[in-house]
């Protein structure tokens, strides 16, 4: 069985249910007993989206999505490990997922620990060290913020930024990429309005 959607339909699929759920007519409430049997076969998912396990920001809801629709991978900071790779390699081999989206939000709790820890070597539990570790080179490069909001912003983006690198340069990325078979897309979620915030390439 192989995916219908183009990774460009994917995609505006996406912005179409961010949008009904913004505008307050999420079609996603009821799943009826044939629904869920024929889930019991198989998924086909038309998106992999790589998000933060922050219980505000729920992907299926966001973007009003039913079972079966999305392939979600969820951690703290979205932080890209081998356990993630492996995830998203496998949407790609076996679900044939076309469109990877890197799902941040505002106000994260993680890249805000990791903002802290640069300047400030704030002391840290050693498994949350590690997922700061995973964050931090990629807010290597912001620099001083008089403006505490707006380096937060910029801090969540750089961090998306830096999920998506580390995804498209892996080998499977690169191959895929050169193969016209791999759209990486970043987003920020803004938990205040719902909003899903699309970044530029």
């Amino acid at each position: 069985m192989t995916n219908v959607l183009s990774a460009d339909e994917a995609l505006q699929r996406l912005v179409e249910g961010n949008r009904r759920f913004l505008e307050g007519k999420s079609r996603n409430a009821v799943f009826c007993p044939e629904t869920l049997a024929k889930l019991a076969d198989g998924q086909k998912p038309f998106a992999t989206i790589l998000g933060c396990s922050d219980s505000r920001v729920a992907p299926e809801i966001v973007f009003d999505a039913g079972l079966g629709e999305l392939f979600i991978i969820r951690v703290a900071g979205n932080v890209v490990s081998p356990e993630i790779i492996g995830s998203l390699q496998y949407a790609a081999m076996h679900l044939e997922t076309l469109l990877f989206v890197v799902l941040g939000h505002e106000g994260c709790g993680a890249v805000h620990a990791a903002l802290d820890q640069i300047p400030h070597g704030t002391d840290q539990p050693s498994r949350v060290a590690a997922l700061l570790r995973g964050i931090t080179p990629g807010l290597a490069g912001l620099g001083p913020m008089d403006d505490a909001d707006e380096g937060m912003r910029r801090a969540v983006e750089a961090n998306v930024r830096w999920s998506m690198r580390q995804v498209r340069e892996t080998p499977e990325g690169k191959q895929r990429a050169a193969e016209g078979r791999l759209k990486l897309v970043g987003a920020v979620y803004e938990i205040a309005t719902g909003r899903v915030r699309w970044l530029e390439a």
